[in-house]
């Protein structure tokens, strides 16, 4: 993902609000302008096509867009109602897939719902994934978090590659006992050129998505702005998340077993995959 594109996914996490009950939703007036719309009557039309295309679905469009008007101040005391609307990730979606294609921001909100609706009915599932599916899974939202807590590390003052290096090894310190990078390298067994996170199972990366996520959560919640600081926070919670896996009697991330296939091998195999499946769907159309 580059720098531009994990910026504007950034701005759709941004505005995105959690319930009580931990249910998520975007507010359609705050969606607009994050999606070049300067107008509510131009948007309104998107938000139309996107209803019909929830229907046709056969989906509860009430459900995915609540109208929940509001009253805005209007000069001598007077006040208007104005609609908005709480929109559902999927929603979000079609939203997208319903606006503007000249403007780079829908095509990137697009990527960016679609990668995220696809992720939430994989999690709705992710008990009956089998081991290699879950890596997949997991290193992906790995990938996105990694993006942001590079920003959020360069906005702390990590900024040239060694120092940025110091901030990896802090994090992975805390939640490997002491262990530097190189030293989980090598006790893992791989070559200089493998990426540790290719090579940990489900159960290690999800503990490493929760250091990454905690941290870039840290951060920006404490303002912290020199890498000192930077680096005792981001091994504060590696430190966090190892107590957390000791207090449920889990096994230390260091202990785990390395699997025999990396993250790339398993996608060349699903990917093989695939193209098999669809040239035997061609070959059986040419019959």
């Amino acid at each position: 993902m580059s720098e531009l594109k994990a910026k504007e996914y950034k701005r759709f996490e941004d505005i995105k609000h959690i319930r009580d009950d931990k249910s998520e939703y975007w507010s359609a007036r705050e969606l607009a302008p994050v999606l070049g719309y300067t107008k509510w009557e131009n948007f309104s039309k998107v938000i139309d096509k996107a209803m019909i295309a929830c229907k046709n679905s056969e989906n509860e469009v009430s459900e995915h867009f609540p109208d929940v008007r509001k009253t805005i101040k209007m000069p001598k005391t007077a006040e208007k109602s104005i609609p908005d609307y709480e929109l559902t990730r999927y929603a979000c979606y079609l939203l997208v897939q319903n606006g503007d294609p000249r403007k780079e921001v829908i095509a990137l909100g697009q990527t960016y719902f679609a990668i995220q609706t696809y992720r939430q009915e994989i999690a709705d599932r992710f008990n009956q994934l089998d081991e290699d599916s879950r890596r997949l899974v997991v290193r992906g939202d790995i990938k996105q978090w990694n993006q942001l807590l590079a920003e959020a590390a360069r906005d702390a003052g990590v900024i040239t590659e060694k120092e940025f290096a110091a901030f990896q090894n802090a994090g992975y310190a805390g939640l490997y006992g002491g262990l530097t990078v190189d030293e989980i390298h090598r006790k893992k067994g791989l070559d200089v050129r493998d990426k540790i996170l290719d090579f940990m199972g489900s159960t290690e990366l999800i503990a490493n998505l929760f250091r990454i996520s905690q941290a870039e959560e840290k951060l920006k919640r404490e303002a912290i702005s020199n890498p000192q600081d930077a680096n005792a926070a981001h091994n504060e919670v590696g430190q966090e998340v190892r107590a957390a896996i000791k207090r449920v009697g889990g096994t230390m991330p260091e202990d785990l077993p390395t699997p025999e296939k990396s993250i790339a091998q398993i996608q060349k195999e699903q990917l093989a995959k695939i193209k098999r499946k669809a040239k035997l769907g061609q070959l059986m159309l040419d019959e």
